[in-house]
């Protein structure tokens, strides 16, 4: 049902509906900056949105996690073992905090680090799927964040943002739609708008709009940034290399490009990336940024989740339009 908004205040996110605090004669509707303000907070986080976008991160973030505990078991006694490359004792020392807990420091024989990776994978293929989403979801997360507090030597900003992905579906109805859970149970009403899908969604995008500021602010630290010569020195080490790109040292003026581009792009992202206008545009250019890292610096696993993140940002009638003729149960009635 429709409610009519006040006069002040912030408009609806798109893919979302109007909240109770939004209607007219409502304490909160009045003229005040401060009413303002928290009637736009109240919008930006508490107002029920479309399940779809989540679900759609659920399918990739379970894929990217199933992927990575996969890589785990193949040593996974290395990995999270006693006799492992890192005894915990060293990574107690390492981290210095004890809220850095993890299974493996309790579970630690053969057999129950084997288990705890593949109770891991499961999960992650269980979240996937949308079977028992709730509690893959909360499974998957803790399974993950024992592997990173285990062996923070093997994390790297693939496992930051993948963590990162896994809370916010912990948070939010991540298998409501395109899901097995909705098959299942077709008639349930957590296929309807939710607060906390909107709450999850809003988590990632924060998150990310953060990532990507202060990545923006270290870039700007290094004189290499600034003369436009930063990306050459990825290109031309080789250890990183896939893709021979080496003859873009005949065009100077393309590398000063690509890397100014870049860093420019990440310091402006949590500004350009909520206005309607330009939010294609930075989108467009995360996709050839994280794409070009994937295949010319044998990283596609990073590039493959902060493509997963970036999505987020796409509106629920995109999905939509794109899941239009799949089987499962999609709420069409959802404007945006």
């Amino acid at each position: 049902m429709s409610q009519t908004l006040p006069a002040v205040g912030a408009r609806p996110a798109p893919d979302c509906t109007p909240g109770p605090w939004q209607e007219q004669g409502h304490h909160l509707a009045d003229k005040s900056w401060r009413a303002e303000w928290l009637v736009a907070w109240n919008s930006f986080w508490f107002m029920p949105a479309d399940p779809l976008p989540l679900a759609m991160l659920r399918i990739a973030s379970g894929a990217l996690l199933a992927w990575s505990s996969a890589v785990w078991l193949l040593d996974a006694e290395a990995f999270f073992g006693n006799a492992g490359w890192l005894p915990p004792a060293n990574v107690w020392r390492m981290n210095d905090q004890p809220w850095q807990w993890s299974l493996y420091f309790v579970f630690s024989s053969a057999i129950a680090v084997k288990a705890i990776t593949i109770v891991t994978l499961l999960a992650a293929a269980l979240l996937t799927i949308g079977l028992a989403t709730p509690l893959a979801a909360v499974v998957a997360c803790i399974g993950f964040l024992s592997a990173a507090n285990r062996a923070p030597l093997n994390v790297f900003g693939f496992d930051d943002v993948l963590g990162m992905l896994l809370i916010a579906l912990v948070v939010g109805p991540s298998g409501a739609v395109c899901s097995l859970d909705s098959l299942l149970w077709p008639n349930r009403k957590s296929i309807e708008p939710s607060v906390r899908a909107n709450i999850a969604i809003r988590l990632i995008q924060v998150h990310l709009c953060t990532i990507y500021f202060f990545s923006g602010c270290g870039k700007l630290l290094g004189a290499t940034w600034w003369e436009g010569t930063a990306l050459w020195g990825s290109i031309a080490n080789v250890q990183y290399r896939t893709l021979d790109l080496t003859g873009l040292a005949r065009f100077p003026l393309i590398i000063n490009l690509l890397t100014l581009g870049t860093l420019f792009w990440e310091v402006l992202y949590p500004v350009l990336v909520w206005p309607r206008l330009t939010r294609r545009l930075v989108l467009a250019m995360a996709v050839m940024v994280h794409l070009g890292i994937g295949l010319s610096m044998g990283m596609m696993e990073f590039g493959l989740v902060m493509l997963t993140a970036n999505a987020a940002f796409i509106p629920s009638s995109v999905f939509r339009g794109l899941w239009h003729s799949y089987p499962l149960p999609v709420p069409h009635t959802l404007k945006s």
